[in-house]
């Protein structure tokens, strides 16, 4: 029997992938460092964590509002004003099964069959996805170390074409780390807007940067802004909640209003338990993030600095995100623990498998050329697996 057009074209996650095979290779007895898996290894704040078990013990068990409740729409606007000068109304705003939903809502609503979505490559592994799962195309702008991972107004202008209905930006970065400046943001997304395209901010991990560098949020530039750009958020990476999953968008009601619909008659409501969470994890202490912040940014100079020092990789340092994206070109096309390597993929999988260390393969993100490497681990994690990785590229049998 044939499966559908999507069944058949969509890949699967690549992260989802590596961190499964760790999970064999640990059930086979064989210790596996991962560095997979973009999921803080912080526990949840206690404060966040104290307001779910009073819901539960409030009996606030059941179904609410698909948009959300309005305690935490509310929390959510009062946040976006605080936070990105984002003056939205409850209305405009709803909240999904993690940001990941609401990308997805978003883009069924805004393209369609025949319609093209730009994304900036390296990218975030499910854009492509989710863009085909809309029956769109997806159109990358690449780019590359040597241009910091930064796409251009030059090069947006080159992608755009009649069919271009959706911009997708995604600042801080997923895997690069990139953080695009104000000046940056407001040139792109003024091309955007200008042509009439609608623009999905994904900033997810719009709390977790460095070096005192400020987060913008594009669609604070004024009116004509505020009715294209579509900003999404959640609290999975900044509130270390990646599996109470929890997102949200915020936008023109319409649009906003129509992806409410879709989720009618998907998933309905979140979770009704971590949605009280979240409404304390907004108005309630930042401090937790703050230090969850504060020991990122060790990693992140720890793990370039570890990453520099090795023949063959050079690592630019992330401004924002918990990954670094290390070019890893200079190791192909030479013998690696005895086996020939040609590309990302090859070079994880004899990592994990001779090193016992787990990457991801940049190819996963459209950038054959790298791979992602997640220090959202323990420094002990982290030390000992750029041990093991020295050891092995540094070795007479490691680099033939």
């Amino acid at each position: 029997m044939a499966l559908s057009r999507i069944a058949e074209e969509i890949k699967a996650s690549g992260t989802i992938k590596i961190n499964a095979k760790i999970r064999d290779m640990a059930q086979e007895g064989i210790s596996v460092i991962g560095f997979g898996m973009g999921e803080p290894d912080f526990d949840t704040p206690k404060n966040i964590t104290a307001a779910a078990v009073r819901a539960i013990e409030d009996g606030f068990t059941r179904y609410t509002p698909t948009p959300g409740i309005p305690e935490l729409r509310e929390a959510i606007c009062e946040k976006l004003w605080r936070d990105n000068g984002l003056q939205y109304a409850p209305t405009q705003v709803a909240v999904s099964i993690g940001a990941k939903q609401a990308i997805h809502n978003l883009l069924l609503v805004l393209s369609d069959g025949g319609d093209e979505v730009i994304i900036p490559s390296p990218y975030w592994v499910s854009y492509p996805e989710q863009v085909k799962m809309a029956g769109a195309t997806p159109v990358f702008i690449h780019t590359s170390d040597e241009t910091e991972f930064k796409i251009t107004p030059e090069s947006l202008k080159k992608a755009i074409t009649p069919r271009t209905k959706v911009f997708i930006i995604n600042s801080p970065g997923n895997p690069t780390g990139v953080v695009y400046t104000e000046k940056e943001l407001r040139a792109l997304a003024g091309i955007a807007v200008e042509k009439g395209i609608y623009v999905i901010s994904d900033e997810i991990y719009e709390k977790i940067i460095y070096d005192g560098i400020k987060h913008v949020s594009p669609a604070s530039f004024g009116d004509e802004f505020m009715k294209k750009v579509i900003t999404v958020n959640g609290f999975s990476k900044a509130y270390a909640m990646t599996g109470w999953r929890l997102g949200y968008a915020a936008g023109p009601e319409k649009i906003i209003k129509a992806a409410i619909r879709l989720q009618d008659h998907t998933t309905s409501c979140a979770n009704s338990i971590a949605q009280r969470a979240a409404v304390e994890a907004l108005r309630g202490d930042q401090t937790p993030v703050r230090l969850m912040v504060e020991e990122f940014d060790k990693r992140r100079r720890y793990m370039v600095e570890r990453l520099e020092k090795l023949e063959g990789i050079s690592c630019t340092m992330p401004a924002g995100a918990f990954y670094v994206f290390p070019n890893v070109s200079g190791l192909y096309q030479r013998a690696v623990a005895g086996t020939d390597v040609s590309n990302s993929t090859e070079l994880v999988e004899i990592l994990i498998n001779k090193a016992k260390v787990a990457f991801v393969p940049g190819v996963c993100f459209g950038a054959d050329d790298y791979i992602r490497i997640s220090f959202a681990t323990d420094m002990a994690q982290i030390e000992e697996g750029m041990d093991r990785l020295e050891a092995l590229l540094t070795s007479r049998e490691g680099m033939l």
